[in-house]
């Protein structure tokens, strides 16, 4: 293998600190963009399928982002070398992946665009635009000025082709469907959720109660002052067990401190703030009720078959053709003039799992295949041939105690 220094397509040498990025000659350098915690979270999951191939070097870089708090420890955490945005810019590289879209049409090198939450389910804000398209399939998320800007987008269902053929067809002959990797990872740990529970510490009998909150105007979290003090006057702290789960971006736009503040005294008496970074997939799997709204946290539930109520639910914010849609036209609502314990025993009793089974469908049209999928997707965009075994989707990992964090 030639041992001379990479180059750019100019032909001048990559500039690049020898310390903070070796790499072995003639390897494929892939670089992952993280605009915030939740895209960071999302990509997290297609590490896996590079592992353990000598041909590809990883790299990270944070991405520019209103909501990017947090990314950096996030980074460190896995142990990846970061490079500088403005360094990243300048770099060429043989494989781009990124599940935001600000600021990727400044990179050098074919792009492939995830999705970071349960579809596409939210319509772009009124603040944004005139014309509102489903949350990155518009144009404006896809575009730049007047071309496509990825190599390849990755679906995870086959009706957002039909979306991405409204919002912007001209995109349409790079999308791919490959499914979804966190619909397949509660998949496959589904059957551990008594060794989740025992490992959060709750008692047999009992019931984990997760509330969680997307972010913005319409989300759950806004009418969070309302909602917690009844879990705590409605429940009894002997049977019932709270857990709050609240989306990263409320985290960075508001600080760490300052949601810290505004939930003291209810978690002195015992809700439970999950941390901004927490994998919260073992919780919903581990929950007997959730209480939400139009997040991707709550669609997901619908996998779990968790009997659930929407604290809110914003329908003229969300994608109306999307599951989410359907699940709130399905799931109770919480009432304002009725027991809190009274609603979770009706919930309790009027679930149907089938119909819940249904619109987890509508999350995933490649149920197991994500991992199959994308890792075909990834090294065709490399131009290698992949590596001899099957890329299996492993359980989640247990999580640690509730009264940890």
């Amino acid at each position: 293998m030639s041992s001379a220094a990479p180059r750019t397509k100019a032909g001048a040498p990559i500039r690049r600190n020898p310390g903070q990025w070796a790499t072995l000659p003639d390897c494929k350098r892939v670089l992952f963009v993280i605009h915030t915690l939740v895209y960071g979270q999302r990509l997290q999951d297609l590490l896996p399928l590079l592992r353990a191939d000598l041909r590809i070097n990883v790299v990270f870089t944070v991405a520019p982002h209103a909501f990017n708090a947090g990314v950096p420890e996030f980074l460190h955490r896995l142990g990846g070398i970061v490079l500088p945005w403005r360094e990243a810019v300048r770099t060429d590289f043989d494989l781009v992946l990124a599940a935001g879209s600000q600021g990727v049409e400044q990179l050098r090198g074919p792009l492939l665009r995830l999705p970071h939450g349960a579809g596409h389910i939210k319509l772009s804000r009124l603040a944004d635009t005139s014309d509102r398209s489903v949350g990155g399939l518009g144009r404006r998320y896809l575009t730049w000025q007047g071309r496509v800007v990825p190599s390849a987008i990755a679906l995870a269902h086959r009706s957002d082709l039909d979306t991405l053929a409204r919002s912007c067809p001209e995109a349409l002959p790079v999308a791919s469907v490959i499914g979804d990797a966190c619909y397949d990872r509660i998949a496959a740990s589904l059957p551990l959720r008594e060794d989740y529970r025992r490992a959060l510490g709750l008692r047999p009998a009992e019931r984990l109660v997760l509330v969680c909150s997307t972010w913005g105007l319409g989300s759950s979290f806004n009418r969070l002052d309302a909602l917690l003090p009844r879990l705590l006057a409605e429940l009894p702290t002997d049977t019932y067990r709270t857990a709050l789960l609240v989306h990263p971006n409320v985290f960075a736009g508001h600080g760490r401190w300052q949601i810290d503040a505004w939930l003291h005294a209810h978690a002195r008496r015992g809700v439970g703030l999950i941390p901004p970074e927490t994998d919260w997939r073992q919780l919903l799997i581990a929950a007997d009720h959730l209480i939400g709204d139009h997040g991707s946290v709550t669609l997901y539930g619908a996998l779990t078959r968790t009997p659930m109520l929407l604290a809110r639910f914003p329908f003229q914010d969300v994608n109306p053709d999307s599951p989410a849609a359907q699940l709130a036209r399905t799931a109770p609502a919480l009432s304002l003039g009725h027991s809190l314990a009274d609603q979770l025993a009706y919930t309790q009793e009027r679930h149907r799992p089938a119909e819940f089974e249904a619109i987890a469908a509508g999350i995933s049209s490649e149920p197991g295949g994500f991992n199959r999928n994308a890792r075909a997707l990834i090294y065709r965009l490399l131009g290698l041939g992949e590596p001899a075994y099957e890329p299996v989707t492993e359980p989640l990992p247990l999580p640690s105690p509730l009264t940890d964090r």
